[in-house]
């Protein structure tokens, strides 16, 4: 079963269907790539931002943190001197609040006097700045320690910078800056906008491209669907009106058939039936052995020729087709054959068709007629059996017998030494769109004429 969603996305053109279907897929990557880029943006600005003020901080604090590579704790002192570097510097004065870490998530220092002395968690960048590693966050003051820091309201560059020793190099201590970056917040600002831009613009202009080029072909291939659509049309009219005049022509032929064998009927038989009569009244005036021997054969020659005159008129003439149902014309054409040659006729019908034109009973009257003579001749009789069967609009009717079958398949019902005597049927039934075919049967020795013809092409 066809969803009705399915039936109706495929009525739709291979524009609207690329329309639909790529803009989905080209929003989807506008917006994955503009929150890619727009991270890796904000990312790079805030690393590059952080390791220039880390570095310029840790000219100033470095110095006067070295006492910690010996001590666990900060001099009075030390803590003086990082308070008024941070209070009279330019870039102290942006830095609203600091830390100093020793291992463990101790804090030695702070700006916020109430949280020196306690232990937290290191958090990850916190780890990261102890393996010498220069971190930042913008605007991310939701851990336990940052209290203080996001009640301000403000835009802060959270900064963790490692302190090293002077003599050794090694990691001591991590400094904590929080920088106001307002100016940082709408520089951020204004590249992930352009960001968000030029992802936009690279998707809608690759997206317009494309479209570009498949409504081109959508249109060409609508145009030549078009084309072949008026194409078929006009064939199926063109093949209507040949299969209609060859109907016709087979109806006047038949008509001229049926004139002929009246005329044969009406003139040499009774002008042959005439020359029989006299011929009879003759027979008492000859004298002689050889004069009545020869008056004999004339009368026997005479007699057969009435006969063959009047077999053939019965041959040429038509039953009321246009009153009798299909079947019963079948029958009388078996009837008609059996009482002619004493062979008997089985006859099978299937046919559920109430209406079946002129044409075709015509022509399936024709096929019988032409099936059961050549399954007498060639067969004796033998076995001789017509099936009618009409399923829907496919007509199907075999003539059967029991006699030698074909010597040769297939059989070419157009070559004169072929003896069926069907070229001429051929035609009708192909000028109706149905077609014969001649086989051997399957189930036993026997020849099988089949016909099959489709009703609503030769209505």
């Amino acid at each position: 079963m066809v969803l009705p969603e399915f039936n109706a996305w495929s009525k739709l053109s291979l524009a609207r269907q690329f329309a639909l279907a790529g803009g989905v897929v080209m929003l989807a990557a506008a917006v994955a790539g503009g929150f890619f880029v727009s991270n890796r943006i904000e990312a790079v600005v805030v690393r590059n931002t952080a390791n220039a003020t880390a570095l310029y901080m840790e000219s100033f604090i470095a110095p006067l943190t070295q006492d910690l590579a010996t001590q666990a704790a900060l001099s009075e002192q030390s803590r003086l001197e990082i308070g008024r570097l941070l209070a009279e510097t330019a870039l102290g004065q942006r830095v609203v609040s600091f830390k100093i870490w020793r291992p463990g998530g101790l804090l030695v220092d702070a700006s916020n006097r109430d949280v020196i002395g306690k232990t937290f968690a290191p958090t990850e960048n916190l780890k990261q700045a102890w393996a010498g590693e220069v971190r930042a966050d913008f605007n991310d003051t939701g851990d336990e320690e940052d209290v203080a820091e996001h009640a301000l309201g403000l835009p802060l560059l959270e900064i963790y910078t490692p302190i090293r020793e002077v003599k050794t190099g090694k990691v001591i201590a991590v400094a904590e800056f929080y920088e106001i970056a307002s100016q940082l917040k709408l520089d951020l600002i204004r590249a992930r906008s352009l960001g968000w831009l030029t992802v936009g613009a690279a998707m809608l202009l690759i997206a317009g491209s494309l479209f570009a080029i498949v409504l081109r072909g959508s249109r060409t291939i609508d145009r030549q669907l078009a084309a072949l659509s008026e194409l078929a049309s006009r064939n199926l009219a063109l093949r209507l009106r040949v299969q209609g005049a060859a109907a016709r022509f087979s109806s006047v032929n038949d008509q001229v058939l049926r004139r002929i064998g009246a005329d044969l009927h009406d003139g040499p038989a009774q002008l042959m039936g005439f020359a029989a009569l006299r011929l009879d009244a003759l027979q008492g005036r000859v004298a002689g052995d050889k004069a009545l021997a020869d008056l004999a054969a004339v009368q026997r020659a005479v007699k057969d020729s009435i006969l063959e005159i009047r077999n053939i008129s019965r041959g040429l003439s038509l039953p009321d087709i246009e009153q009798k149902s299909l079947e019963d014309i079948l029958r009388g054409v078996a009837e008609t054959h059996a009482a002619r040659t004493g062979a008997a006729v089985a006859i099978q019908c299937d046919a559920t068709a109430a209406e079946v034109p002129s044409a075709v009973k015509i022509c399936c009257y024709r096929f019988v007629q032409e099936g059961l003579n050549n399954g007498w001749r060639h067969a004796l009789g033998k076995g001789q059996e017509v099936r009618l069967s009409v399923q829907g609009d496919l007509l199907r009717l075999r003539v059967l017998d029991r006699g030698p079958g074909f010597p040769y398949l297939p059989v070419d019902f157009g070559a004169d030494d072929s003896g069926l005597g069907l070229a001429g049927l051929t035609d009708r039934v192909e000028s109706l769109g149905g077609h014969i075919e001649a086989l051997n049967r399957q189930d036993g020795p026997g020849a099988e004429l089949r016909l099959e013809l489709d009703l609503k092409g030769a209505a």
